[in-house]
């Protein structure tokens, strides 16, 4: 039997429920971490006591530069499932691209925005660790 070289439509359809899924709750998170730095959420020292303002100001300031950090990853993490739904329309979703084989359904269900098998990124990190 020859070696298959895309997943079916039906697994397809599996995928990119899996990937809107997690493309709605990435949204959410951030939208939750745009609301902290633009402080939209209400939660601001303007309500505390002068005692508490300054102390509370520098732990602000480095909240919204981990928060915008935060924000920065789930933007990228966003991008990656859209592109991720772009390959399921491309019949072209779950294809290492180093190899070209199928990438395993179990490493799809957990990274569903992965473009390498396990061994193609193995390959690739022993590579950048020796470099």
């Amino acid at each position: 039997m020859a070696e298959k070289t895309r997943y079916s439509d039906e697994e397809l359809q599996e995928f990119k429920e899996i990937i809107l899924a997690k493309l709605e709750k990435a949204k959410r998170d951030y939208e939750l971490l745009r609301n902290t730095i633009t402080l939209e959420d209400g939660n601001d020292t303007q309500d505390t006591s002068p005692t508490f303002k300054v102390l509370e100001e520098g732990a602000a300031v480095l909240s919204k530069e981990e928060a915008g950090k935060l924000a920065q990853r789930q933007q990228k993490f966003i991008q990656h499932l859209q592109a991720a739904l772009v390959r399921i329309e491309n019949k072209t979703y779950g294809i290492c691209r180093e190899t070209g084989k199928l990438i395993s359904k179990e490493r799809l269900r957990a990274v569903p925005h992965a473009t390498l098998s396990i061994e193609a990124k193995k390959d690739t990190e022993i590579e950048s660790f020796e470099l």
